[in-house]
């Protein structure tokens, strides 16, 4: 199955880590592959002391401050090839491609490419894709799509990211 969590709200990455939780407590192998981050944030530090889930990143420190870089694409190129072998490999019941819709929206992967993706993954395993403004033929591709919409953030009131919360 395919779930899509989109929107320009805040709580996608969230809702695919409660996903990740959820499938490590029934005795499920995880990949979680963050396109467009790096650092070691608070909930990858909870995530890594629990059995049966594998973390990669694929985005550069300084990525959010500049406009995309060559390192960029390749990293993305990367994360790519990686959930792709992933795949093949069958070793895992879930894979969340983590801001991979906004890595699709700055062109540093092909639609071609994360379709096919999409396309081949069996349906025993649960793939996960976050990011604000998913693709419309990956939402038709998805099994489930939910959009979080923005009502209200006190980042507009100069609230910064808080650790443990944001961080």
């Amino acid at each position: 199955m395919i779930q899509v969590y989109t929107g320009d709200g805040k709580g996608k990455t969230t809702a695919a880590l409660g996903l990740v939780l959820r499938a490590a407590g029934a005795g499920k192998k995880v990949l979680l592959c963050q396109f467009l981050k790096s650092g070691n944030y608070c909930e990858l530090i909870s995530l890594r002391k629990l059995e049966g889930i594998e973390i990669e990143q694929y985005g550069s420190a300084s990525f959010i401050r500049h406009a995309p870089e060559k390192k960029d694409l390749d990293l993305a190129c990367s994360g790519l090839k990686a959930v792709k072998k992933a795949i093949l490999s069958q070793r895992y019941s879930m894979i969340v491609l983590d801001e991979v819709n906004v890595a699709l929206k700055l062109n540093l992967i092909r639609l071609e490419d994360l379709l096919s993706i999409m396309n081949e993954a069996p349906k025993e395993i649960e793939l996960v894709l976050t990011g604000r403004s998913a693709h419309p033929q990956v939402i038709k591709r998805a099994d489930l799509v939910s959009r979080i919409n923005a009502v209200k953030h006190y980042y507009k009131q100069g609230q910064r990211a808080r650790k443990g919360i944001e961080l």
